[in-house]
């Protein structure tokens, strides 16, 4: 696992993303002494690269695009072009995007030729975790595409959750709460990755360890549109432990012959509890009249 490098993002984001005006380059030829200040200056400048020679990044914790988003921002830079570089990083062929991918997928439709872009210098950890810093502080990703972004953070790199706490700026809390989705089932964190559900129904269902029980609820809140409050008291419901019904005791044929044999004669129900040897017998009647009745009865028998 390799260990977080110190410093690692440089001068930190605020620089990396800052808004850097777009002009058209220079026609004319540098002097001498602007060629030996190019490559100093090459990280601060924007640079035009044909939109073919840059790839999406590998590492890009976003993982769905909206594609009628897409479509809105293809015609908005028809109309007005791109206002913010792409940011990217050198590779053996060609480039690799670090931040921007909507924008680059949006100039591809719009049949753009070469992007506005603004080159780093960054290794495979600083890619990745601008990558997911960039995402999360923008609001791009679904809460499921954050949490494996944070995920990614602690597992590849060794990071705690109070470092990716102070890096991602959100509270400790809020990170152990994201990381918790990822124990859901696939069909619950599909639902969430498509806005089916919220985080916060997703965090109620992780208290139901009944599976059932919770792939019910998870179908009675997507048929009924139930909110996180009331998601919250039916899982407390069904989180109760239920009371088992004990097992009723088989009657033995003979006595349950002997039973019905009795009612017959009596007229009413009547029970037999058997224990051993001993024993009892139940006689049940309903009015004054019928205790009667049976009480003559029993006299005719002695």
């Amino acid at each position: 696992m390799a260990a977080v490098k110190k410093g690692g993002l440089g001068r930190g984001l605020d620089a990396l993303f800052a808004d850097v005006p777009v002009k058209e380059p220079e026609i004319e030829k540098p002097s001498v002494a602007r060629k030996a200040a190019a490559p100093e200056d090459e990280k601060d400048r924007v640079k035009y690269i044909k939109i073919h020679d840059i790839m999406p990044n590998a590492n890009q914790p976003r993982k769905t695009f909206n594609e009628e988003k897409i479509e809105e921002l293809a015609a908005s830079i028809k109309e007005h072009g791109i206002i913010q570089p792409i940011v990217v990083r050198k590779k053996s062929k060609g480039y690799e995007i670090v931040a921007g991918e909507r924008r680059w997928r949006a100039a591809m439709k719009a049949e753009l030729k070469q992007v506005p872009c603004l080159i780093r210098e960054l290794d495979d950890e600083q890619n990745m975790l601008i990558a997911i810093i960039e995402n999360m502080q923008r609001e791009d990703l679904n809460p499921i595409e954050e949490a494996e972004g944070l995920h990614q953070m602690i597992e590849t790199f060794g990071m705690t959750q109070e470092q990716v706490s102070k890096s991602v700026g959100k509270s400790r809390p809020y990170i152990t709460n994201s990381l918790r989705l990822l124990k859901l089932p696939e069909y619950i964190r599909g639902s969430i990755a498509e806005g089916k559900l919220s985080a916060g129904h997703g965090r109620t269902l992780i208290t139901l360890t009944d599976e059932e029980a919770r792939k019910k609820l998870w179908n009675k809140i997507l048929e009924e549109g139930l909110s996180v409050r009331e998601t919250e008291k039916l899982a407390s419901t069904e989180a109760k432990p239920k009371k088992k019904t004990p097992l009723k005791k088989k009657k033995n044929p003979d006595v349950a012959r002997v039973e019905e044999e009795l009612k017959e004669v009596l007229g009413t129900k009547v029970t037999i509890n058997n224990k051993g040897n001993k024993g009892s017998i139940e006689i049940e009647y309903y009015s004054k009249d019928e205790l009667e009745r049976l009480l003559e009865m029993l006299k005719t028998l002695a």
